[in-house]
């Protein structure tokens, strides 16, 4: 599985990913997370707002930090 964080670094990124790597903790699973800063890199997925969320590369979260029990949700589908 991969994640992406997309967002230029700001603390709510740093949260997400936080919650992000909680959530892989919680249900016992692994991914790679990667952090994805470059503003053209981030508009090609579409999103106008940081910070998003992608897993295997379709976005699932943006504009807000997801939750540590919305990501395991999210993990589970």
């Amino acid at each position: 599985m991969e994640i992406k964080i997309l967002g230029i670094g700001c603390k709510n990124c740093v949260n997400l990913a936080k919650n992000t790597e909680d959530a892989l903790k919680e249900l016992g699973m692994e991914a790679t997370i990667t952090k994805v800063t470059d503003m053209k890199d981030i508009a090609k997925y579409g999103i106008m707002r940081t910070p998003g969320l992608v897993i295997d590369e379709k976005v699932v979260s943006y504009g807000k930090v997801a939750s540590t029990k919305e990501i395991t949700e999210l993990l589970k589908k």
